[in-house]
């Protein structure tokens, strides 16, 4: 059985891989992931998909300050966490918040970033997930440099380096593969085209036959797969992961999906898509795709089905319970993570504060 991830670079005659179409059917040669992680992706998804329900409500309560949705991505989110082993490492973007969570770590945690709390609202180490990224592209860098470290430390750890298709037009992007190809890193760039970096097309950003083409100029693998297609992203990224483990370096592979919902919550997508070309992803939705083929074959009935939605109304009810408690605000704290050993400017500017508070007070 040949590997998918060892597949030819795509040229533009080139289809995505996919193993489910839209209608659930299992097509082409390759099989399928074993039931039960297809059951489980199922169960992420759903986690995932009210996830991002919440978070938008909770924007128009005032409750967070932005949020940057992942529907229509969710098959990526969920397929990247789980082909990671326990210790391997995810560097996620600002829309990867449904992926942090499905790695294990808290979701209200997670949201901490974009309620404007804190830089990051979760330890990175002990979850072994980087803080999510705002600036583009730039994460890439960071995640290629703990790959290389623990090649040299002779540890097997890999690396899932997340990124939009409004990324790869960064410098980092280039800098990132070109090193890790180099230097054979253990890391899996995995990009989620969703057809717009804010508003730009594409086809404003990049002529070549695909995201997943550039990898030739690295001399990477390059693969370009269905991101609706929770089953075919697991075993590409799965394929990937493995190639990186055992020493065979980087990969990059193009997941073809769509952002349903806008950029963020200050976006008006109107301005640059139809909701005609909106209304034709969602026919597409990685969710219904998923859920027909389980359902179809007897994999997903209607007990287990009930059960996965319990659990995501349980993790939905946490959030809101967690996004909706005041937190103490301590003024202090802008000076306690600033440097390791305070300068004494610092240490003037919070004893100047730390006055000005008392006096308040008294």
């Amino acid at each position: 059985m040949s590997s998918i991830a060892a597949t030819q670079v795509p040229d533009e005659a080139a289809a995505p891989v996919r193993l489910i179409d839209e209608r659930g059917a299992h097509v082409g040669e390759h099989p399928l992931p074993p039931v039960a992680a297809l059951v489980a992706g199922y169960r992420g998804l759903l986690l995932a998909r009210r996830l991002n329900e919440q978070a938008g409500a909770l924007v128009r309560q005032g409750r967070l300050a932005v949020y940057p949705s992942s529907r229509g991505q969710e098959a990526c989110q969920v397929a990247c966490a789980q082909v990671l082993a326990e210790g391997d490492w995810l560097f996620p973007t600002y829309r990867d918040t449904a992926a942090v969570a499905a790695r294990g770590v808290d979701p209200v945690e997670v949201l901490t970033m974009l309620r404007g709390d804190w830089h990051c609202g979760y330890d990175p180490v002990a979850h072994r997930v980087a803080p999510q990224a705002t600036p583009l592209a730039t994460q890439l860098l960071h995640a290629v440099g703990v790959a290389h470290a623990a090649r040299l430390n002779g540890e097997d750890t890999v690396v899932m380096a997340l990124c939009g298709d409004g990324a790869t037009s960064e410098g980092d992007f280039h800098e990132a593969c070109n090193f890790a190809a180099v230097f054979r890193a253990p890391v899996v760039f995995f990009v989620q085209n969703n057809k717009y970096a804010i508003s730009v097309p594409l086809a404003r950003q990049s002529v070549a036959p695909s995201l997943a083409a550039k990898a030739v100029g690295y001399g990477m693998p390059g693969v370009l797969v269905d991101g609706n297609d929770f089953a075919a992203l697991t075993v590409v990224l799965g394929e990937a992961v493995a190639r990186a483990r055992a020493g065979g370096g980087p990969t990059l592979v193009e997941a073809d999906t769509y952002r349903m919902d806008a950029h963020t919550n200050a976006d008006d997508a109107a301005r640059y898509r139809t909701d005609d070309e909106v209304a034709a992803w969602v026919k597409r939705d990685p969710l219904t795709r998923l859920r027909t083929h389980l359902a179809e074959t007897g994999a997903l009935g209607e007990e287990r089905e009930a059960e996965f939605a319990a659990a995501a109304e349980e993790m939905a009810a946490h959030v809101r319970a967690g996004l909706g408690a005041e937190t103490p605000v301590d003024p202090e704290e802008l000076f306690a993570h600033v440097y390791a050993t305070p300068t004494p400017q610092l240490a003037e500017q919070r004893a100047a504060l730390r006055a000005e508070l008392e006096y308040e007070e008294a």
